[in-house]
């Protein structure tokens, strides 16, 4: 498989396991746990994509202070 091909495999999962668990919260009759007006939704929605798109970015970025984390026992390293 590809990126593009799992990306899109990704989608539409989540696309049918949102739909899913909608329908079934709709058929037993327990409070759907979205919210139930439009603007409830476009705020999950945004906050959503806010947190893609800053994950993103931010594995994109060079770690500034690298050079002073630890190592795997744990020790601090000092200043350049």
């Amino acid at each position: 498989m590809t990126a593009a091909t799992t990306q899109k495999a990704k989608i539409a999962l989540g696309l049918l396991l949102g739909v899913a668990i909608g329908a079934l919260c709709r058929w037993i009759g327990i409070p759907s746990p979205a919210p139930p007006v439009l603007s409830g939704a476009l705020l999950v929605v945004a906050m959503t994509v806010g947190y893609i798109v800053t994950d993103r970015w931010f594995a994109k970025r060079e770690a500034r202070h690298r050079h002073l984390c630890g190592g795997p026992d744990g020790s601090l390293k000092r200043g350049p």
